[in-house]
């Protein structure tokens, strides 16, 4: 993809093999899996399989999970972007959701919601995405709040294996 994003801070690029080891970094950690099912990652292969699954994201659908670098530092410090789900999720298919993922060692910056603000944005004016979808897991405080932050609206809670998630949507507003 010829995308790329930036804000202050942050610049928002394509994922690529080469970032393999920078996410690896941050998805090995158990806290960063605390609620994503506590299955934090053993091997980089598993890594390279999500790169791959990605990039196939950016060919289907024109968009994909984007890596998050910090402009200060040059570090990739996550990924964060938009996502076409063709799986079910809580009883719904085909919808664009926002997501992030950060390196625990860039948690409380601002960065998470600095990066959905421009996905949100993007989403909204150059995609014209009529509704963006969010999830997060109920017990998961800050990740709730930063959805609440960037105008997602909590719509309902549903059970995936035995455990809670708070599902939100936010209606384009030039639509």
């Amino acid at each position: 993809m010829n995308l790329i994003l930036e804000t202050d801070r942050l610049v928002l690029r394509e994922m690529l093999l080469s970032d393999a080891e920078a996410l690896f970094e941050m998805d090995r950690n158990p806290n960063v899996h605390q609620y994503l099912w506590n299955k934090p990652l053993t091997e980089i292969s598993e890594v390279h399989s999500y790169i791959e699954f990605v990039r196939e994201q950016y060919i289907q659908n024109n968009i994909g999970r984007f890596v998050v670098i910090l402009k200060e530092t040059n570090e990739l410090i996550g990924w964060a972007g938009l996502k076409y789900n063709t799986e079910i999720v809580n009883n719904k298919i085909n919808f664009y959701d926002i997501g992030y993922r950060l390196n625990e060692k860039f948690w409380k910056k601002g960065y998470a919601s600095e990066a959905s603000f421009t996905w949100l944005d993007y989403g909204f004016n150059v995609m014209k995405i009529k509704i963006m979808s969010a999830a997060a897991h109920t017990d998961n405080i800050v990740s709730n709040k930063i959805l609440q932050k960037i105008g997602m609206v909590l719509t309902e809670q549903y059970l995936e294996d035995n455990v809670s998630w708070n599902w939100y949507e936010l209606k384009n507003p030039n639509l």
